[in-house]
């Protein structure tokens, strides 16, 4: 698989062109990069600075309870009462607690550019690209409110100070949360100031700043002005972003510590207020707010959303690597309405034609009869994804492959039982090492790949064939054979995250190519617009 060089994203949600192309960076995967000097100076300021900042931050914590539990009793989560002196005064006294925190945690001066808006004026704040867990500095900044799951106002100390600042809960026990949460987001927005302003990070989920993803509608279904405000930590080691596959949240917090300075600049731009199209249509709205955010950072925006994100994150033994192609066809495949509701049934019935073929190469019309869709400007940059020597043609049977990697990331014997049976000689039931190269290559979305380490590690009877079982048997006794085999051949190509077996790599043991740990759930705001059956399946933090 590749990604055209010459090709830019056929549409946006509103069938606009979208302004740049997107990223081949996979969005979801960050991978720390430490040199020598780097290494030693975090060695340093673990056994000095690093204490010290963590103390005083958990002692903030600790002198910001009393005031925020004083100013929560007994205050309605409906109404808003009047902001008296004394409740004005606490506010003040927790906004500079907070303040001596994150200068203990070596944000020593905050960069803010433009003028934040009135309540009256824009009662949502959308912020982006929401990253890691530092994003709460503009919270407590503002002391806006955010959206955050019913669950955290329960959690000792840190419940307390959640209360405080009124967010929009969400129960995940309430099987009408999502609309109540919506509902609610509307009250408060419409309610002509009275309540504090509403603190949105549309993404919905952490990503590493390379791109602006799907904003989910969430912040835009009131119709209301909204402000965008864009966040930058133009630090020259990034120890500051959270992703699903990368360095765990207390690494993240460890590393942070240990740097001398970390930088952080938010910009409040301009009011954005909906016009009569974008109030009916939340999408549009989002659409168009996440495009001037993304010209006022300076990155591409994309349409990968939370499902690419558990694609990146699958448990499966191939691990996808960062520069897959895979996110980008599964988000064609969403586009074009390509993912089967039965994938198993569909994934058998496409591997039967797929094997009819024997290899036939199709073109762009043939594959459109194929998929039984009409012809138009994604399926092309479908096609071009598969179309590698760039001679419009095709293998459908690599589409097979990536679509079975789509649909159920994580079962990697499954989509390599389908892809042998599709390859593997009648004969024999076999396959050759060039063929076994195309299947891998496919599965994980890159454009080449060598396997002759694993051929051979297969073939131990040097046959020049192996077939499945041989396969399914060696990987039996080499549940990590791609780390191993695939990873180390292939020096050029870097997997995201460690495996499950493997332990936290300690700061003796970073690699130049980077230390990810394995799969940690993050985020501020659950999402709360979209896919809620999914994220109960994954571990969020807040």
């Amino acid at each position: 698989m590749r990604l055209p060089s010459n090709r830019q994203c056929a549409m946006e949600g509103d069938g606009k062109k979208m302004d740049q192309a997107p990223p081949v960076r996979n969005p979801f995967v960050h991978v720390l990069k430490f040199t020598p000097l780097e290494k030693a100076k975090i060695a340093l300021m673990t056994v000095t600075l690093f204490p010290i900042r963590l103390l005083i931050a958990a002692f903030m914590m600790l002198l910001a309870w009393p005031f925020a539990f004083i100013a929560s009793v007994g205050r309605s989560e409906t109404t808003v009462e009047p902001q008296c002196l004394w409740r004005r005064l606490v506010d003040i006294i927790l906004r500079i607690i907070m303040r001596v925190m994150w200068f203990a945690g070596g944000f020593h001066w905050m960069t803010v550019k433009g003028r934040r808006a009135l309540p009256t004026e824009a009662p949502i704040l959308t912020l982006a690209p929401h990253s890691s867990y530092f994003d709460a500095i503009p919270v407590t900044m503002t002391m806006s409110s955010i959206v955050m799951k019913a669950e955290s106002k329960d959690i000792p100390l840190w419940g307390t100070l959640i209360k405080y600042i009124r967010p929009v809960f969400v129960s995940r026990s309430d099987q009408d949360s999502r609309k109540k949460t919506v509902e609610e987001i509307k009250r408060r927005a419409r309610s002509g100031g009275e309540w504090p302003q509403i603190m949105i990070f549309p993404e919905g989920t952490c990503t590493n700043r390379s791109c602006l993803i799907t904003f989910k509608p969430g912040a835009f279904i009131p119709a209301v002005p909204v402000q965008p405000v864009v966040i930058r930590y133009p630090n020259k080691l990034d120890t500051i972003t959270w992703t699903w596959q990368g360095p765990g949240a207390f690494q993240i917090l460890w590393l942070t510590l240990c740097q001398l300075h970390n930088e952080f600049v938010i910009e409040f731009l301009p009011i954005y207020t909906p016009s009569e199209e974008e109030k009916k249509n939340p999408a549009l709205f989002a659409i168009n707010v996440r495009r001037i955010m993304a010209k006022a950072l300076g990155v591409p925006i994309t349409d990968y959303s939370f499902e690419d994100c558990q694609l990146a994150m699958a448990e499966g033994q191939l691990r996808l690597p960062v520069d897959t192609c895979l996110l980008e066809f599964a988000k064609l495949v969403r586009r074009l309405g390509l993912k089967p509701q039965n994938s198993e049934k569909v994934l058998q019935e496409y591997g039967n034609r797929a094997r009819k073929l024997e290899g036939q190469k199709l073109g762009l019309e043939d594959f459109a009869h194929f998929l039984d869709v009409p012809v138009s400007d994604m399926l092309r940059d479908m096609f071009g994804l598969f179309d590698e020597h760039e001679d419009n043609r095709m293998d459908i049977r690599e589409y097979v492959i990536a679509l079975s990697v789509v649909c159920r990331p994580a079962k990697t014997l499954e989509t390599m039982k389908l892809a042998f049976k599709m390859f593997e000689a009648e004969e024999d039931g076999a396959i050759t090492e060039s063929e076994l190269a195309v299947i891998l290559k496919t599965a994980l979305g890159v454009s080449h790949i060598s396997v002759s380490h694993l051929f051979t590690a297969i073939d131990v009877d040097d046959t020049g064939k192996i077939t499945f079982d041989k396969f399914r048997n060696f990987v039996e006794h080499h549940p990590d054979f791609a780390e191993d085999y695939l990873y180390t051949e292939n020096t050029d190509l870097h997997s995201a995250p460690y495996n499950d077996h493997q332990t936290q790599p300690s700061l003796s043991t970073l690699k130049v190519r980077g230390a990810a740990t394995s799969k940690t759930a993050n985020g501020i705001c659950p999402e709360f617009s979209d896919h809620d059956g999914a994220i109960d399946g994954l571990k969020k933090h807040n």
